[in-house]
C-alpha cells in the first residue's frame, strides 16, 4: 500500500483561496497545518520541491510530501523537511494567474494541485479527480498537452 500523499499548509493560506483545499477529506490525502506534523512517518517520503532528480516511475512507492504556501513561507517551511529526499518536476506550464507587487515566482512555479497532479503523473499514480475542482483546470491541461500526449 502506498504512503498517503501529505499536504502541509502554512497557517496564513486562506482556505478559500487554496487550490488543494477540494482534496482535504480524500482518501490517500492527508493535511498538516504547518509548524505541526501528523502520526505519519516520513521514512518512505520524498518532498516535492527544486534542485533533487526529476521524479518519477522509481518513486512510485514512495510517500509524497508537498508544501503549501506562499514562496516566502514555502521557503522556511522547507527547512523543517530538509531530511526528507527532494524529487523536482521536469518543466510544467501554469495556469494559475499569479499577481504579486512584492515577489516573483521562481520559473517553473505552478500552484500546488497542478505540482500534486504532474507529480502524480510521473510517479504513474492515478490523476483521475485531481483537477475536478480546480478553477483553471481545462487551461493547465491545455497547456500542458504535448507533455500529457507524450508520455
Amino acid at each position: 500500500m502506498t504512503p498517503p500523499t501529505i499536504i502541509v499548509v502554512h497557517p496564513k493560506e486562506r482556505r478559500s483561496k487554496c487550490s488543494v483545499e477540494p482534496l482535504r477529506g480524500r482518501e490517500g490525502f492527508v493535511f498538516w497545518k504547518y509548524p505541526g506534523r501528523g502520526v505519519e512517518s516520513l521514512d518512505r517520503y520524498v518532498r516535492l520541491g527544486f534542485g533533487g532528480p526529476e521524479i518519477g516511475p522509481a518513486d512510485a512507492e514512495a510517500g509524497l510530501l508537498l508544501i503549501d504556501g506562499s514562496w516566502r513561507h514555502a521557503e522556511a517551511m522547507e527547512q523543517d523537511y530538509g531530511d526528507v529526499p527532494v524529487r523536482s518536476l521536469p518543466r510544467w506550464e501554469t495556469a494559475y494567474p499569479r499577481v504579486s507587487k512584492m515577489n516573483s515566482d521562481p520559473m517553473g512555479g505552478l500552484a500546488t494541485i497542478e505540482a500534486l497532479y504532474a507529480a502524480h503523473y510521473h510517479m504513474g499514480r492515478d490523476t483521475q479527480g485531481l483537477l475536478d475542482e480546480y478553477y483553471w483546470r481545462d487551461e493547465f491541461l491545455n497547456l500542458n498537452r504535448e507533455r500529457l500526449a507524450s508520455n
